[in-house]
């Protein structure tokens, strides 16, 4: 049995968690968790989440001791949860985004105790799309033009999405490019022409749109697209807990999803 712990346990994805893992056999949820002072504080996790009462109440405090703590809260409550799960020698599941270079070394040092997955993306769609869109860049070569576009819904905080920078990244990385000298973050101006070797990418929000991501490889004459639609947050859960399963009893270093779908 592999004890989970819920990071962000009252926000749309916490409680997502809360109702699949509560029906998993093999897995049990042992703590609920929410900054002090949180509006959901002390509500049963398990009747805010929709799927009856489980006993665990939303709480700034562990109720247990966990195996792994899956969190998606903000980078601030990750933070303050870090030295509680190193302490307790508990595994993190990481699906924040727009964590800081500060807070990632802070991740790497921690991840030399504990076992640390942090995927921006836990789809297992999205995964493979991060593997192939690094190898159909490095085959078109420098004659195809590279823009990223990310719709999220109208309360996503972050831009652009994590998903959109780790496409990037990966790009980056197979094309000898880097992202601190050709990424261009949105366009406008009279002076808005591309130039040669940039990965453009854009944000869009609005309504509820879950999760859209968009690769476009084009040349004069054609355009290749991949695009990677997520219809419902279930998604990010079903892989959510499949890294969980995969991280329990790790030696401690940094994963990501490659490593859950073996390379």
């Amino acid at each position: 049995m592999v004890r989970i712990a819920i990071n962000g346990a009252a926000g749309r994805m916490g409680r997502r968690l809360v109702d699949f893992i509560s029906h998993e056999k093999e897995l049990r949820i042992t703590a609920t968790l929410e900054q002090a002072g949180h509006p959901d504080e002390r509500r049963d996790a398990g009747e805010l989440a929709g799927c009856g009462p489980i006993g665990l109440a939303i709480s700034p405090e562990w109720a247990n001791l966990a195996d792994v703590m899956i969190d998606f809260s903000t980078p601030a409550g990750l933070m303050q949860r870090l030295p509680e799960a190193v302490k307790m020698n508990c595994a993190i599941l990481i699906g924040t985004t727009g964590l800081t270079e500060r807070e990632k070394v802070a991740l790497a040092g921690a991840a030399r105790t504990i076992p640390i997955l942090v995927a921006p993306n836990m789809s297992i769609g999205v995964n493979l799309l991060f593997k192939i869109a690094g190898q159909i860049a490095a085959s078109l070569g420098e004659e195809y033009d590279i823009e990223i576009v990310e719709a999220h819904h109208r309360f996503k905080k972050d831009a652009p999405s994590g998903t959109a920078l780790r496409l990037a990244e990966e790009i980056a990385g197979a094309t000898g490019r880097s992202i601190e000298r050709d990424a261009v973050y949105g366009r406008h101006g009279a002076n808005a022409e591309r130039k040669p070797g940039e990965i453009g990418i854009h944000a869009v929000r609005a309504g509820d749109i879950v999760g859209d991501h968009t690769v476009m490889f084009t040349t004069l004459g054609e355009r290749i697209e991949l695009t990677h639609r997520a219809h419902t947050r279930d998604t990010f859960v079903r892989g959510a807990i499949r890294a969980a399963r995969f991280l329990a009893g790790k030696p401690p270093r940094m994963y990501t999803m490659r490593d859950v779908l073996g390379g």
